[in-house]
C-alpha cells in the first residue's frame, strides 16, 4: 500500500492554488492500488477525496478532514474495431497529452477538446466539452470502482447519464471512482464536423466542414490561449478553474421572463424546447467586466467566465466571496441563478 502523509497542503495540487491541508494524503499508481486504497478507507469509515488534475476543484481553506488519494495511474492502449479506434486510457493520464496523441495518430473526435486541463478520469464526470465537442460523443465505456457494491464495473455510455456538463457521476458523486475510460474514435486525419461558430471563423470554414486534425487542434489552442484557458505559469489569468459557471439552460417560462428583462439577449434554442443563455454575457451585463477585482481575486482579464487567483496568494474564501457576488448580481439583474461548474470541497455558494 502507498505511503500516507499527514497535513499535505492541497493548494499546489489545484490550478486555482487554493485549499488547506489534507488530514492524510497518498498516491495511487495502478488501478489495483487505487481500488485497494479507497476500499480500505471505506471499510474504516474514513472520508475520501479522489484528486485528479485539480483543474475543476475549489478546496476550502480548512482543507479536507480525511484521506486525499491522488490518481497517478498511467497507460494508453488502442485497438481497431470496424474501422474505428478504441482507445482505453488510465484515469491518471493527462488529458491534453492524450488529445495530442490522438491528433498525431489520426484518431478523430476529441481534437476540439485540446488545451482542456486535467486528467482523463475527470472527463466523463464533468462530461467535458468545448468548441462543439464533448466527451459523451466518444465515450464507449467507463471502468469504475463502485464503492457501494464494492466491485469494479464497466459502464456503458448510456449508463453514465450524460447531459450538458453533467453525468450520473456528478449526481451521485461519492459512489464511483473512475479507473479508466475507453473512447471510440474515427480513424481519420480530418476533424469531426466543425460545430462552433467561433472556431469555424478562426479556421475560415463553414459550419459542418471538416479540417485536418492538426489545424483544428491549433485553432482551438489559439482561441483558448486568448481567453487564458491554457495553463501557463507566465499568465496569471490561467490560475483559475476554467469556466466557473455553466451556461444556464432555461425552461420556456424562465426564458420568457429573461426576454422581458433583456430583450434581444443572445440565446440558443435547443431541440428539446429549452433555451441556453451564455453565462459570460449575463455576467458582463450585470456589471462585472473582465478584470473586475475584489482584493486578491478577480475576473479574468480575458474572459468573464473565469475567476482567478492571479498572485496565487488568495484563499478559497476570497474566491468564493467573489463568486457569490457575481452570482447574486446576475440574479438581481436578470432573475437567473448561475450554477458553479467546479466541484466545491468543504465549501458552498
Amino acid at each position: 500500500m502507498a505511503d500516507r502523509l499527514a497535513g499535505v497542503p492541497l493548494a499546489p495540487y489545484t490550478t486555482l492554488r487554493t485549499g488547506g491541508p489534507a488530514r492524510a494524503f497518498t498516491q495511487a499508481r495502478t488501478q489495483d492500488e487505487l481500488v485497494a486504497i479507497v476500499a480500505e478507507a471505506d471499510r474504516e469509515g474514513e472520508p475520501v477525496l479522489v484528486l485528479g488534475g485539480g483543474s475543476n476543484l475549489v478546496v476550502s481553506d480548512d482543507g479536507f478532514d480525511g484521506l486525499v488519494v491522488r490518481v497517478a495511474t498511467r497507460g494508453v492502449e488502442a485497438t481497431s474495431e470496424n474501422g474505428r479506434a478504441r482507445v482505453t486510457v488510465q484515469a491518471g493520464e493527462d488529458w491534453d497529452a492524450l488529445v495530442a496523441r490522438c491528433v498525431a495518430e489520426g484518431w478523430s473526435g476529441v481534437e476540439c477538446l485540446s488545451g482542456v486541463p486535467g486528467l482523463v478520469g475527470s472527463t466523463p464526470i464533468q462530461n467535458v466539452g468545448a468548441y462543439g465537442q464533448d466527451v459523451s460523443q466518444t465515450v464507449a465505456v467507463v471502468r469504475v470502482y463502485d464503492r457501494r457494491a464494492g466491485e469494479v464495473r464497466d459502464l456503458t455510455a448510456a449508463e453514465c447519464g450524460f447531459a450538458y456538463r453533467h453525468s450520473a457521476f456528478k449526481h451521485d458523486p461519492d459512489r464511483h471512482v473512475v479507473l479508466a475510460v475507453t473512447y471510440a474514435l474515427e480513424r481519420s486525419r480530418l476533424s469531426g464536423p466543425v460545430a462552433y461558430k467561433e472556431l469555424a471563423a478562426r479556421l475560415g470554414v463553414e459550419i459542418g466542414a471538416r479540417v485536418p486534425l492538426a489545424d483544428a487542434r491549433e485553432a482551438v489552442l489559439e482561441l483558448r490561449r486568448g481567453k487564458g484557458m491554457v495553463l501557463d505559469p507566465g499568465d496569471p489569468d490561467t490560475r483559475s478553474a476554467g469556466s466557473f459557471f455553466t451556461n444556464p439552460v432555461l425552461g420556456p417560462e424562465e426564458a420568457a421572463a429573461l426576454a422581458l428583462r433583456a430583450p434581444g439577449h443572445p440565446r440558443w434554442d435547443t431541440p428539446d424546447g429549452m433555451v441556453k443563455v451564455p453565462a459570460a454575457w449575463l455576467i458582463e451585463n450585470a456589471g462585472f467586466p473582465k478584470g473586475y477585482e475584489r482584493g486578491r481575486v478577480r475576473i479574468s482579464t480575458k474572459h468573464t467566465l473565469a475567476l482567478t487567483n492571479p498572485t496565487g496568494e488568495a484563499g478559497a474564501a476570497e474566491l468564493l466571496a467573489l463568486a457569490r457576488e457575481v452570482r447574486e448580481g446576475v440574479h438581481e439583474k436578470f432573475g437567473v441563478w448561475l450554477v458553479n461548474e467546479p466541484v466545491l470541497v468543504g465549501a458552498s455558494l
